[in-house]
């Protein structure tokens, strides 16, 4: 998955903030899955994915989508259990 969108300086940056190492990234992206699908969004349609690493850890990844063959990873994010059910629909425990 990650070699299909490719990460910007400035994500690997905010990913390291998130203390998410670039093994996780790979690791989450190989079998992500979209978990909702935004094709108005601002800029261009755009996705969301959750994928695990091998340590079980769950990682979103945005993902927009563009008229070329490419797309960009827009944030990632490890997503906090008490917003998400199962970490793939809104609404946990809030």
């Amino acid at each position: 998955m990650t070699e299909n969108y490719p990460l910007t300086l400035q994500k690997i940056h905010r990913a390291v903030e998130r203390n998410i190492s670039g093994q996780e990234i790979r690791e989450a992206g190989v079998r992500a899955e979209v978990i909702e699908d935004y094709p108005d969004d601002k800029y261009s349609p755009s996705a969301l994915l959750l994928g695990f690493t091998v340590a079980g850890r769950p990682l979103h990844f945005q993902v927009a989508f563009d008229d070329s063959a490419m797309s960009k990873i827009v944030t990632i994010y490890q997503p906090d259990p008490n917003e998400w059910i199962e970490f793939r629909k809104r609404g946990g425990h809030v």
